[in-house]
């Protein structure tokens, strides 16, 4: 099993958003029951909210749910997850400091694994922007939860039987 968590500052935009979306992905790709994802935020702004209206209702226009509800990272959560997903260098930064330099190969900014030549720039905020800026972090989050999910079926050789039938 494969864990996953997407981070942002308040866990109600960009991270709920890639949770939904890679929940989506994986769901479509049949690797339910080998990749678990969980999002979170580095500030405990909205602890116990639901994803910000305006990235819930850009989702579902795509079909996609955000169904999480926001927590705060901790640092115990390094033992849970593989994969720590950061929106901008401002969270990874913030979890590098976190981590201690325990976990810090976990760490990746998340379009790193984008694959149209983003690496190390970062998912922009839309929550003071208008609604094209939950748009255009919803195709981000497509883009780089694909290629991130391209990169976990290669690099931890996942297979399903719905992945060997589509072959």
């Amino acid at each position: 099993m494969i864990n996953l968590c997407f981070v942002c500052l308040g866990n109600i935009c960009r991270s709920p958003t890639a949770e939904g979306v890679m929940l989506r992905l994986i769901e479509q790709r049949g690797l339910e029951g080998l990749v678990q994802v969980d999002s979170a935020g580095t500030s405990a702004y909205h602890v116990g909210d639901g994803a910000d209206p305006r990235s819930i209702q850009t989702a579902l226009g795509r079909g996609v749910e955000l169904p999480s509800r926001a927590r705060q990272f901790q640092v115990e959560d390094f033992d849970r997850f593989d994969y720590v997903l950061c929106m901008d260098s401002s969270n990874y930064e913030a979890l590098l400091a976190l981590s201690e330099g325990y976990h810090d190969e976990k760490l990746h900014l998340m379009l790193d694994f984008e694959p149209n030549g983003r690496k190390g720039r970062s998912v922009p905020d839309p929550y003071y922007g208008g609604d094209r800026g939950f748009e255009h972090v919803l195709d981000l989050c497509f883009s780089s939860c694909e290629g991130l999910l391209e990169h976990l079926v290669d690099e931890h050789n996942l297979v399903t039987e719905k992945s060997i039938i589509d072959a």
